[in-house]
């Protein structure tokens, strides 16, 4: 996998001083970021009191929780996949109006859901029509390249789409637990997707980017066994009543991709921002099914599960990421990230505290550490845009298209 990340040039082209729509993680980045601000600070005046929601079928929380995830998330996944499929491929994906298009759809569906949120047929056609064209936009080139075991892939694009069909469906009266098992089977589904990238890359990332000779744990016995547990998991936690099951498998979820990231442990991680942030990324998302597994014995709210996978294993994951991504294919130096870097995935981490194990150590100051979590988030993702706008914005930094 070691070249996944690198560049193809394409000589002869010159490039385009807007380059937005040049490669598909540009838009995507951008503007799930943009949106995560507007989404989440909407979220936060509307628990604090200070706006009032609007007239929708939908709870606010409901409304919160889904368009982190198939909204945010979801613009994430999009923007890497529409970029990794191009470099494992050598064949072009999604570019200038036919990515614009694809932005389009999905940025339409965030917006009536925030303003029109009772138009939930039009959202619901402009919501899951995104998640399928997104997935016939990278299965094509898969399928070109006959890179069929990269099909599975595509196959959970597929099924985040029926998640988001069955949120609808539920939404509109038409399945009695349609919300609920749309949000969680998102939730779970956007952890497993993470979880097989992560295996892919983080690796390859710490190994080269450490500055020593390293190699990396990984044991064949882990990598099977987590995508068999994890699968199981979904199932039961979220289509059947046996929590005790439920818990059971997400304790074994917790010591399986614990060794795996004790595996990946060597001291350099701890120097280097594009590193840390993901191995504190996925320590959390392993501090989720911990919490999920005390949640069956132990007096434990279930949304630190939630909140510990979302802001941990989905947000700080997701921004390590796009960082790195966005200096690699845009021409600059991994090695020598923006200094405010460390700011913004701090403040992440605060908000990974504060949200999850703050209000379980200190609950009577439980809107106190929301709030807070909630302001470190959008700042975080305000001084990411700040930062890294113009670079997805502008050409390439050594000239080069994509």
């Amino acid at each position: 996998m070691a070249n996944q990340f690198l560049h193809i040039q394409q000589p002869g082209r010159k490039p385009n001083p807007f380059a937005l729509f040049n490669l598909g993680f540009r838009p995507f980045f951008l503007f799930a970021a943009l949106f995560s601000i507007v989404s989440m600070s909407t979220w936060t005046a509307i628990y604090l009191g200070w706006a009032t929601p609007s007239d929708s079928t939908l709870a606010p929380q409901q409304w919160h929780a889904h368009e982190m995830i198939f909204g945010y998330a979801m613009a994430v996944v999009a923007g890497f996949l529409l970029t990794a499929v191009r470099n494992w491929t050598n064949i072009p994906t999604l570019t200038g109006i036919k990515l614009a298009l694809l932005l389009v759809t999905w940025l339409s569906a965030r917006v009536l859901m925030l303003l029109a949120p009772d138009q939930l047929i039009p959202i619901f056609i402009l919501d899951v029509g995104f998640n399928l064209a997104l997935a016939i936009a990278i299965a094509i080139p898969l399928i070109q390249a006959r890179q069929m075991k990269q099909l599975g892939i595509v196959s959970k694009i597929v099924l985040l789409g029926a998640a988001n069909a069955l949120f609808y469906l539920g939404a509109l009266g038409l399945l009695e637990q349609g919300v609920r098992w749309g949000l969680y089977s998102g939730l779970y589904l956007i952890l497993s997707l993470i979880f097989v990238m992560a295996r892919r890359v983080v690796p390859f990332f710490i190994e080269r980017g450490v500055g020593y000779p390293v190699q990396l744990v990984n044991h064949a016995w882990v990598d099977r066994s987590s995508l068999v547990l994890v699968l199981l998991f979904w199932l039961v936690d979220v289509f059947s009543p046996w929590t005790p099951l439920a818990a059971a498998l997400a304790a074994a979820l917790f010591v399986v991709h614990a060794i795996r990231l004790v595996g990946w442990h060597t001291p350099g991680v701890w120097k280097k921002p594009l590193l840390w942030v993901l191995f504190i990324g996925y320590g959390a998302a392993v501090l989720g099914f911990l919490l999920k597994a005390l949640s069956a014995v132990l007096p434990l709210s279930p949304y630190l599960a939630v909140h510990a996978f979302a802001v941990g294993g989905i947000g700080l994951m997701t921004v390590g990421m796009m960082a790195r991504v966005s200096l690699g294919h845009t021409g600059r130096s991994i090695q020598e990230p923006p200094s405010i870097l460390p700011l913004i995935l701090s403040l992440l981490a605060v908000a990974l505290v504060s949200r999850v194990l703050l209000v379980w150590v200190l609950p009577q100051w439980y809107g106190t550490w929301v709030a807070i979590a909630a302001l470190a988030w959008v700042l975080a993702f305000a001084i990411f845009v700040a930062s890294y706008a113009p670079m997805l914005i502008k050409p390439r930094a050594d000239g080069q298209p994509g």
